[in-house]
């Protein structure tokens, strides 16, 4: 069995209101989950769920306001700032916009280069023979290094972002909406770049997106959030098979159908998602629920095993009910 590479304890990230020292935005609030090593977890929800910003604090990009991130078992979230930047060379993100976070004065080479130098990695040369080495493995020419980055397109730069990504050769990716900005017709092409690499050298990813499509398609278990909270999770084909959560439900609903003949129905939420700076008491998701109980309003579920199986976890009144009815 795969050992978890990382372990996320009651991770909390709030953002101060202007003007207010006891207001917070409650962008991550309260959430845990284990990622395997080699595994592939993908994150789906509403814009605005605090996705990325959970990504982005993981991987200390913001500073978590409680909670513990274990990477191989060592508490990140503790250290200090310079120790925290050793640590970077283990963990790196892919952004959603290519352009934006690629430095359009520097040429692709230098930009795939950067973390090797920063991290004092090698010789000159050997920098220079990594740089080639990560660049052919993502589809790029030598001769393409020696551009700039408004020289490509989109899923061109793109494969210059995961190059970056994986030249320090990092156990832990975060991929943030890697493909949402992509044409259809090259998104499978970047993911593909990306499943052929994991498979090569063992990478385990946190993928988050909205496309419950791609999530499916690359992940091998998805967890749910909705207004800063993991709300369910499950292996992927449990998951798009059997989903336990109202808002699951809705989110799955949303989809296609696969045959035209096939009978689906459309679950639609009522209201809007509440304000993250004044969620809801109880459930958060009790205001757009369909199966609201008086207890919902009230009593904030937990996170919980419905199925040791699968490895089934759901944060919802409905089945903590259940359960308690069988003890």
């Amino acid at each position: 069995m795969a050992s978890p590479l990382l372990e996320v304890k009651h991770l909390k990230k709030y953002f101060p209101l202007k003007g207010s020292k006891v207001d917070y935005l409650k962008a991550v609030d309260d959430v845990s989950f284990t990622v395997n090593e080699g595994e592939v977890l993908g994150i789906v929800g509403e814009s605005g769920c605090g996705k990325s910003t959970m990504g982005k604090t993981l991987i200390q990009l913001l500073t978590p306001t409680e909670g513990e991130i274990l990477l191989n078992g060592e508490n990140i979230a503790t250290l200090s700032h310079k120790k925290v930047r050793q640590k970077r060379r283990d963990m790196q993100i892919i952004f959603q916009d290519p352009f934006a976070s690629l430095n359009p004065r520097m040429k692709v080479f230098k930009i795939i280069e950067e973390p090797l130098v920063n991290f004092k990695i090698g010789t000159k040369e050997e920098r220079k023979q990594r740089v080639y080495e990560v660049a052919a493995q993502v589809g790029l020419t030598q001769k393409q290094l020696e551009r700039y980055p408004h020289e490509f397109s989109g899923g061109q730069r793109q494969r210059i972002g995961i190059a970056r990504a994986l030249v320090t050769n990092p156990k832990l990716i975060v991929a943030d909406e890697p493909v949402s900005a992509l044409d259809v017709s090259i998104q499978s092409q970047v993911l593909n770049i990306m499943k052929d690499l994991k498979k090569e050298m063992n990478l385990t990813y946190i993928f988050i997106s909205h496309d419950l499509s791609v999530v499916h398609h690359f992940c091998d278990r998805i967890g749910v959030m909705y207004l800063g909270k993991i709300v369910e999770v499950a292996d992927k084909h449990e998951l798009f098979n059997n989903p336990k959560h109202p808002y699951t439900k809705a989110l799955l609903s949303a989809l296609p159908k696969s045959h035209p003949s096939k009978e689906k129905e459309r679950i639609m939420l009522r209201g809007d998602v509440p304000n993250p700076a004044n969620p809801p008491s109880g459930c958060t998701f009790h205001t757009r629920c369909p199966n609201c109980m008086e207890i919902c309003k009230v009593t904030p579920p937990t996170l919980k095993s419905i199925s040791e199986k699968h490895d089934h976890n759901v944060s919802c009144l409905l089945y903590e009910e259940k359960m308690e009815r069988k003890l």
